[in-house]
């Protein structure tokens, strides 16, 4: 059984939070002619990770794909909630950890990123950290 929080939010599972603009920048595929379509083929991609998991991680897992500029029109799913930056990618991300440790400082959060800087911010707060081919198949 799923365990959700008071906002209706998967609760308690690994957190995965997925930095958007990094991953599907990784494989240049033409994401550039179609930021969001991109951004809505990784999120349609992450609907296994939820379930599954990872290696690393096994399923579930609470996935975050957090998108910024013309991404930031892309749904979210059932399975991946998308959260769209007003500014920076990044200190979102860092705010997501930084609320998900608050709320629970056990809680296992892995972020998806090849980004050093965001890497080092996140490792900060507790995060481990997994490059764009965890989650790129």
């Amino acid at each position: 059984m799923e365990h959700r929080d008071a906002d209706g939010a998967p609760g308690g599972l690994p957190l995965l939070v997925v930095d958007g603009a990094n991953v599907v920048g990784s494989v240049p595929d033409g994401w550039w002619r179609d930021r969001r379509g991109a951004a809505e083929r990784l999120r349609d991609a992450l609907v296994a990770v939820a379930g599954q998991g990872l290696p690393e991680r096994p399923g579930p897992l609470e996935v975050v794909l957090v998108v910024e500029g013309t991404a930031r029109g892309v749904d979210g799913l059932p399975e991946v909630r998308v959260v769209a930056a007003a500014g920076s990618g990044d200190d979102r991300i860092v705010e997501l950890v930084r609320a998900a440790r608050a709320e629970q400082p056990d809680r296992d959060c892995l972020v998806v990123t090849a980004d050093r800087e965001l890497r080092a911010r996140v490792g900060a707060l507790g995060a481990a950290v997994t490059g764009p081919r965890s989650v790129r198949g």
